[in-house]
């Protein structure tokens, strides 16, 4: 059972970091001279000397409900780890922990859709002449959809023991 406790929290910690790193990082769209992410685009100077420079992303609806997204799907991977911590002291013998599992299929949820919506969207932000490609933060995005859902999942069969 002690193992058991330990992968689960070792996945669920694992997620955390993939939604923090991929919601932080800048480097979901990439090209030889420019990287983009949901919160700032930078752009490599003339000579290689030159440090990136760095603006504001743009402040499109859809970007902003990508970035609210992320956000949010951090907050509730969060919370779902202290309610689990929580209900791991204080739940009855054989009880479900229902609540920590919500909260994280509700993260998983979140990144999916925001990663969905950068998907689709992400040709209104940049010229398709650019020739920019998807970075590993977007990929970190779309692997930890999955991860969350998994351990929710987990969380939901899941009973406590004594």
């Amino acid at each position: 059972m002690l193992l058991l406790l330990l992968g689960i929290i070792v996945l669920h910690v694992s997620v955390l970091v993939l939604l923090f790193v991929s919601t932080i990082v800048s480097q979901w769209l990439t090209s030889n001279v420019r990287t983009t992410d949901l919160w700032q685009n930078c752009t490599m100077g003339l000579t290689i000397s030159d440090v990136f420079h760095c603006s504001t992303s743009s402040s499109n609806e859809w970007l902003q409900s990508v970035q609210a997204l992320m956000i949010l799907s951090t907050i509730f991977s969060v919370l779902s780890l202290f309610l689990f911590f929580c209900q791991l002291f204080t739940l009855t013998k054989g009880g479900r922990f229902f609540l920590t599992g919500i909260f994280q299929i509700l993260a998983g949820l979140c990144v999916m859709s925001g990663a969905a919506i950068f998907t689709v969207r992400h040709t209104d932000w940049h010229h398709p002449s650019e020739n920019l490609s998807f970075g590993f933060t977007y990929i970190l995005a779309w692997v930890a959809f999955p991860l969350a859902l998994i351990s929710g999942v987990i969380y939901v069969i899941l009973r406590k023991r004594e």
